[in-house]
């Protein structure tokens, strides 16, 4: 984790040496957003394994994605779960 948030600092300041202008505060959060973990991706996959049926899998992924992060979740982290679903518990059925 250390050496991912020196990685960003590092960009941050090879884009911006003399400091971020304040237009482009928003653009760059942006660019840093939150990204489930696969420890998450895999404690969501067996909840909706656990709890839901072929039907309602794909809304209950999002709702548990909403939960953990507190924003709206991304198509690729549905897929990701999706995915899990599909490789480790035997859910191709997912719509």
């Amino acid at each position: 984790m250390a050496a991912r948030v020196s990685g960003v600092l590092a960009w941050l300041r090879e884009g911006y040496p003399d400091g971020v202008p304040p237009k482009d505060y928003i653009p760059l959060l942006a660019l840093l957003r939150r990204r489930l973990t696969e420890d998450e991706v895999s404690e969501i996959a067996h909840r909706i394994a656990d709890t839901s049926t072929p039907q309602q899998a794909s809304q209950d992924i999002g709702v548990h994605i909403t939960k953990i992060t507190d924003a709206l979740p991304t198509p690729e982290d549905i897929a990701r779960v999706e995915t899990h679903l599909t490789e480790h518990h035997g859910r191709p059925d997912i719509p």
